[in-house]
């Protein structure tokens, strides 16, 4: 399962997604492990055409700033990669952070601040576990400004956006990767990043 999954961009047929289905996918999502049990994430479903075109206008516009980075090889390869399916997926949700859940003394988090961001990255992962076992695609769309998801989505200013997900039925998962396929980076050998005893 965990190498079936995939991060869909092209695939997303638009079908229905069934409220059970949704809900189990959600479910997954809420019973990550969090630090001090403080469960630190929201979920907002965004289904709304207008909102999700206005947001895919600002990732167009965001791509198009990266693309301006980028010259020879690297320019010509991103233009082929699509990076999003906003608009042809079934729905949206967004992912929040809130780090006044479970404070002032939330448990463990004293030394690393950032524990709970990564609590919520593990609802994620559960989020996009779930979703392929029940045949259904996740995009992680990234191209994006906090301060303009925050304004579409009436979200507070205490409160983090951590990720648009694009969420539907697929007509397939690809075996390779994207990215992989279109040429932009290749996977390390695990050999490449497992140490022992010490860093280097």
């Amino acid at each position: 399962m965990i190498n079936r999954r995939r991060d869909v961009r092209a695939e997303f047929t638009g079908q229905p997604v069934d409220d059970d289905v949704l809900r189990r996918v959600l479910g997954a999502a809420h019973s990550a492990p969090s630090v001090g049990l403080s469960q630190p994430w929201d979920f907002v479903i965004v289904r709304d055409p207008v909102t999700r075109k206005a947001f895919q206008h600002h990732v167009a516009s965001e791509r198009a700033t990266f693309a301006d980075q980028l010259s020879g090889e690297r320019a010509e390869t991103f233009s082929k990669i699509k990076i999003e399916g906003i608009l042809e997926s079934t729905l949206s949700i967004v992912v929040t952070y809130n780090p006044a859940k479970g404070a002032p003394a939330v448990l463990g988090r004293h030394a690393i601040a950032d524990a709970g961001l990564y609590s919520v990255c593990l609802a994620i992962q559960n989020l996009w576990l779930a979703a392929t076992v029940e045949g259904l695609g996740v995009g992680w769309v990234s191209f994006y400004r906090e301060d303009f998801l925050r304004e579409l989505l009436d979200i507070p200013s205490s409160i983090r956006p951590v990720a648009w997900l694009c969420l539907g039925p697929v007509s397939r998962l690809h075996d390779v990767p994207d990215l992989e396929r279109h040429g932009w980076r290749s996977r390390l050998p695990l050999e490449a990043v497992v140490h022992q005893e010490r860093f280097g």
